[in-house]
């Protein structure tokens, strides 16, 4: 005679999720209770992948950064969906003991994929999927020059001169420099005057 188990099939979940729960918090406790507790300011800042992390964090940022996750996030666990669909249409003893069986499934995946496929479509459509860009504005600016001018000097090719650290080099530079551009006098020359004794 064949003993039954004791245990239902929810009993069995009900033990895994028990010794889960008991290992997160016995690996949570000893990592509190062995890590060293050294706080410096450096430490206690926001991370922000690496970067220093400056101004105020309540910004207001763009929300479609979130719909499309949430979009992601849909259309990923539903196609997760899809593979035990397939593990049981696979199974040839079920479709030899009724063919209408593997016609049912067949169309209950085709309505499954058209709903996504319908959603996908009106979302597409709302204009959720769509990257905002910036739009790109030439500056209007109240100037009598002509753009001929901003394109001869966009066009124009500059050269460039090698750069050395040789000492005999930056010397004859400092010597042209100064022969060329003597120092400028300055523009007024302070006086002071004494405040009237009484």
């Amino acid at each position: 005679m064949q003993q039954a188990s004791q245990l239902t099939e929810f009993g069995k979940i009900f033990i895994f999720l028990i010794i889960g729960i008991v290992l997160v918090s016995a690996t949570l406790f000893l990592s509190k209770l062995l890590s060293l507790r050294k706080p410096t300011p450096l430490k206690l800042s926001s991370y922000e992948c690496g970067e220093e992390p400056t101004g105020n964090s309540w910004l207001q940022f763009n929300s479609r950064f979130y719909v499309i996750a949430l979009i992601f996030l849909l259309f990923d666990v539903e196609i997760i969906f899809i593979f035990p669909w397939t593990t049981v249409f696979g199974q040839k003893a079920l479709i030899n003991a009724d063919p209408m069986w593997g016609w049912l499934t067949l169309i209950e995946m085709f309505i499954f994929v058209g709903i996504l496929l319908i959603g996908l479509v009106y979302v597409w459509r709302k204009g959720d999927l769509d990257w905002i860009r910036p739009e790109q504005k030439l500056p209007v600016v109240d100037v009598k020059i002509p753009l001929s001018v901003y394109d001869k000097i966009n066009n124009e090719v500059y050269t460039v001169k090698p750069f050395t650290l040789e000492k005999e080099v930056l010397q004859e530079i400092v010597v042209q420099t100064a022969s060329v551009n003597p120092p400028p006098k300055p523009a007024f020359k302070p006086t002071f005057r004494k405040p009237p004794q009484s």
